[in-house]
C-alpha cells in the first residue's frame, strides 16, 4: 500500500510569512481583515468549491507604489511538489473548463490558480483594477530540506482577469518598499500580444453568454410579475448603479439596499438616487438625463418589486443576482457588445412572430467589426447608425477608431484627448424603441461613455442631422458624418433601404456599409435603389452565409458597400462576392460552450474580404475565382444588385475531350455486351 505524501504547507507558509515579516510588511493571515471592501469581495464571490463565500487567501497585503496607486497582493500556499500552477494549452492559468465553468479541481489544488481565483473576486466586487496573485508551493527532498517554487502573476482589467506571469522570483523581496515600485513598473510594461488578447476576449465573451443565459433563466423562472421591458431596465439600472465614478460616486453595494418599507428610502429609491448621481457626473443633457431616469424609475419604484417578503425585496434579490453573475464582465472593460449579447438573450424568451423577430435580432460582433472596416472607419471618422439597436455597430466602430488612434498617436496626452473626442463627438446613433434605446445608452456608457449622442428619435421623420449634444456648442451643429453603418429593421420600406437613402442623402462624403435582407437588392426596394444610385455609387455586393443569424432568423442577407455623394455611372464596375463560406461553423445548441467556431481560417477570410472590396482581384488568395467577379449594374434598374458569376455556355477543349471519352467508353461497353450475348460457336 502506497504511503500518502505529507503536505509541507505549514513549512512553506512559515517561510513565506517569515519573508513578509522580515521586510516589515503589514500582511494579514486568512482569518484576519485587510479592509472592508476586500473582505466583503472575498465573502461575496463564489468559493473554491463553488459555494458562496469562504474565500480566505493564506496571506494578503495592500501595498502602494510611488505613484500612490494601491495594489492588493494575494498569496496562496501549497505543500506538494508540482502544485504551483496548472496552465491550459495556450499557457493561460487553467481556471476554466471547456464549457467555461469554473475548474474547481485546479483552483483548489494549485497555488497560483487559487490566488488568481481570489484576485478575480477583487476585480468582480471592488474598485481595484490591478491585483498581484502569488502562489508558492514546496516539498522536502531526500535530505529533508525544503525545496520551494514561487509563481507571480498580474491579474488585471488589461488582461481580462486571466493573469500574466511577471517573472522568476526566489523570495518575496520584490514586495519590500525599496523594490516594490520597480516591480510595479515591470508589471505595467507587460503586454499581451493581439492574438493572446483576442483569444482571451473570445473566451470571456463565451463566459458572458453562459452567465447571461443563467441569469435570464433565473429571473424568468423565479421572479414573477416582471414584463420583458422590466427585465431589461432592471439589468441596465443595476449595472449603472454599480459602475460609480472614481472619487465622486461610490458604486452601489448589495449591502446598501436595506429592504426597508420607509417611503423615500426603499431599495428602488436608493437605486434611483445612485443612478441620478452617476448621470449628473457624466454631464449629459438634462433632457436626456430626465428621460433615462423617468424610464428606469417606473420599474425601480413599482410597489410589488419593493415589497418586503422574508426580510428582502424582489429588487434586492434581482440586483444581487445581476451583480454576482455579471459584475466582473463589465468591470474589466471588455471591448465587446455586452448589452447586444444581453439583448439577444433576453429577447430570445419573447413570443415574437418570425417577422417581428427579424426586427430585433442584433448584428454579431464580428460582423459589426466587418461593417466598420468596409466603411473605412479610422480615428478621424464621424460614424452614425440610423437604427442603432443596442449600439453594437457603434461599439465596433468606436473600437476600430481607438485602435487606429493608438497606432498613430505617440503622445499620451494627445491620445487621451483624441479618445475623449472620439467618444463624445464622433459617434451618433438613433433608436426609436425605448427599451432598446436604454440598452444602447448602457452599452456606450460601459464602453467608455460614448452615450452623449445616442438619440431616442425616429431617424426617418424626427432627425435633422444635428448633434444630440456637443460640449463646445451651445447650439449643436450638424454631425459631419462620413461613415454610415447599418442593420435596419427589415419590415421597413424596401426591407430598410429607406434608412439607407435618408442617411446617405444627409452626408457630403465618405462610405457606407449595410447588412440587409437580400431581397432588398433583387426587387423589394427597386424604386428606392434607383433613387440611391442617382446620388451614390454601389461599390460591392457581398452574399453572406445563410446561417449568419442562426437561431434568430434564417433570411439570406447581403452587405452592400457604397461610396457616398458620387452618382453611380453605368460603366462603374461593381464587385460581386460570394461570402457564403466565411470560415465559421455555426450551431444553435443551447448547452454548447461555443456556437461559433473558426474551422477554415475565418479571420484571414474576413481580412481578404475587406481587401477585395477596396483593392479588387489582385487580393484574391483564399477565395476561389468563382466567388468573386466584377460586372456593371443598370442604374435605372434597382433589382440587379445580387449577381452571381455567369457560366460560359461555350464548350471548352476539356469538355470536348470528356464527351469523346464518354462516347468511346459507351461504344466499347456496347461491343463487349454484344460479344457476351452471342453464344459460342454461332
Amino acid at each position: 500500500m502506497a504511503v500518502k505524501t505529507q503536505s509541507v504547507e505549514p513549512n512553506v507558509a512559515d517561510l513565506g510569512n517569515g519573508w513578509l515579516k522580515a521586510h516589515k510588511l503589514d500582511y494579514k493571515l486568512e482569518q484576519e481583515s485587510l479592509n472592508t471592501a476586500i473582505d466583503k469581495a472575498l465573502d461575496d464571490y463564489y468559493s473554491k468549491n463553488g459555494g458562496v463565500g469562504g474565500n480566505r487567501p493564506d496571506a494578503k497585503l495592500l501595498l502602494q507604489d510611488d505613484r500612490n496607486a494601491f495594489f492588493p497582493i494575494i498569496i496562496e500556499y501549497k505543500g506538494y511538489k508540482d502544485k504551483l500552477v496548472a496552465l491550459d494549452t495556450n499557457g493561460v492559468v487553467d481556471n476554466r473548463k471547456s464549457k467555461n465553468e469554473p475548474n474547481f479541481k485546479n483552483i483548489n489544488a494549485y497555488a497560483v490558480n487559487g490566488a488568481v481565483h481570489y484576485a478575480n473576486a477583487l476585480l468582480h466586487h471592488t474598485s481595484y483594477t490591478d491585483v498581484i496573485a502569488i502562489g508558492m508551493t514546496g516539498h522536502k527532498d531526500e535530505s529533508g530540506h525544503l525545496q520551494y517554487e514561487i509563481g507571480v502573476y498580474y491579474v488585471s482589467k488589461s488582461n481580462l482577469g486571466a493573469g500574466q506571469r511577471v517573472g522568476d522570483y526566489t523570495d518575496f523581496s520584490f514586495l519590500a518598499k525599496p523594490h516594490f515600485s520597480a516591480f510595479i513598473d515591470k508589471v505595467r510594461s507587460l503586454q499581451l500580444s493581439p492574438e493572446e488578447m483576442e483569444r482571451l476576449k473570445n473566451q470571456r465573451e463565451q463566459e458572458i453568454e453562459a452567465h447571461l443565459v443563467r441569469l435570464n433563466n433565473h429571473i424568468y423562472q423565479n421572479e414573477k410579475g416582471l414584463g420583458e421591458n422590466d427585465r431589461v431596465y432592471l439589468v441596465a439600472a443595476s449595472i449603472i448603479a454599480t459602475l460609480g465614478v472614481p472619487g465622486k460616486v461610490d458604486p452601489l453595494e448589495k449591502s446598501d439596499l436595506k429592504s426597508s418599507n420607509e417611503r423615500g428610502n426603499r431599495d428602488g429609491d436608493i437605486m434611483v438616487r445612485k443612478i441620478r448621481a452617476f448621470l449628473n457626473e457624466k454631464n449629459i443633457p438634462q433632457e436626456k438625463n430626465d428621460l433615462i431616469l423617468r424610464t428606469l424609475e417606473n420599474t425601480l419604484t413599482a410597489e410589488n418589486i419593493n415589497k418586503v417578503a422574508h426580510g428582502e425585496t424582489q429588487l434586492k434579490r434581482i440586483f444581487s443576482n445581476i451583480v454576482d453573475d455579471l459584475g466582473i464582465y463589465y468591470k474589466i472593460g471588455l471591448t465587446t457588445d455586452f448589452t447586444g449579447k444581453l439583448f439577444n438573450e433576453m429577447y430570445g424568451w419573447l413570443g415574437f412572430s418570425q417577422d417581428k423577430l427579424n426586427d430585433v435580432v442584433l448584428t454579431p460582433s464580428y460582423i459589426a467589426v466587418l461593417l466598420a472596416r468596409l466603411a473605412r472607419v479610422n480615428m478621424n471618422s464621424y460614424v452614425w447608425d440610423f437604427a442603432t439597436g443596442s449600439a453594437g455597430l457603434l461599439v465596433a466602430a468606436m473600437n476600430e477608431m481607438l485602435i487606429d488612434a493608438k497606432q498613430k498617436i505617440t503622445s499620451p496626452e494627445e491620445l487621451a484627448h483624441k479618445e475623449a473626442r472620439i467618444k463624445a463627438e464622433q459617434l451618433l446613433g438613433l433608436e426609436l424603441l425605448p427599451s432598446v434605446y436604454m440598452l444602447a445608452i448602457l452599452n456606450m456608457i460601459l464602453m467608455g461613455d460614448g452615450s452623449a449622442n445616442i438619440l431616442n428619435k425616429d431617424s426617418l421623420t424626427d432627425f435633422d442631422g444635428k448633434y444630440g449634444y456637443k460640449k463646445d456648442d451651445h447650439q449643436p451643429g450638424r454631425f459631419p458624418a462620413d461613415a454610415f453603418i447599418l442593420n435596419p429593421p427589415y419590415s421597413a420600406a424596401g426591407n430598410g433601404m429607406n434608412f439607407v437613402k435618408k442617411a446617405m442623402n444627409m452626408m457630403n462624403k465618405g462610405y457606407a456599409a449595410i447588412i440587409i435582407q437580400g431581397s432588398a437588392g433583387s426587387g423589394k426596394a427597386t424604386t428606392i435603389n434607383r433613387s440611391i444610385l442617382q446620388r451614390h455609387t454601389l461599390l460591392a455586393s457581398i452574399k453572406m452565409p445563410i446561417d449568419l443569424f442562426i437561431g434568430k432568423s434564417s433570411v439570406q442577407t447581403y452587405i452592400y458597400v457604397f461610396k457616398v455623394n458620387e452618382p453611380h455611372q453605368r460603366d462603374e464596375m461593381v464587385k460581386f462576392i460570394d461570402f457564403s463560406h466565411d470560415g465559421y461553423t455555426r450551431t444553435n445548441r443551447k448547452k454548447a460552450s461555443n456556437n461559433l467556431k473558426d474551422t477554415d481560417n475565418a479571420k484571414a477570410r474576413y481580412d481578404e474580404l475587406v481587401a477585395l472590396v477596396r483593392f479588387g482581384c489582385s487580393k484574391l488568395y483564399l477565395f476561389s475565382e468563382t466567388s468573386y467577379f466584377e460586372n456593371t449594374i443598370d442604374p435605372h434598374n434597382g433589382a440587379d444588385w445580387n449577381q452571381t458569376i455567369p457560366s460560359d455556355p461555350r464548350p471548352t477543349l476539356m469538355d470536348l475531350q470528356k464527351t469523346v471519352g464518354d462516347y468511346l467508353a459507351w461504344e466499347v461497353s456496347c461491343l463487349l455486351q454484344q460479344r457476351i450475348e452471342v453464344p459460342p460457336g454461332k
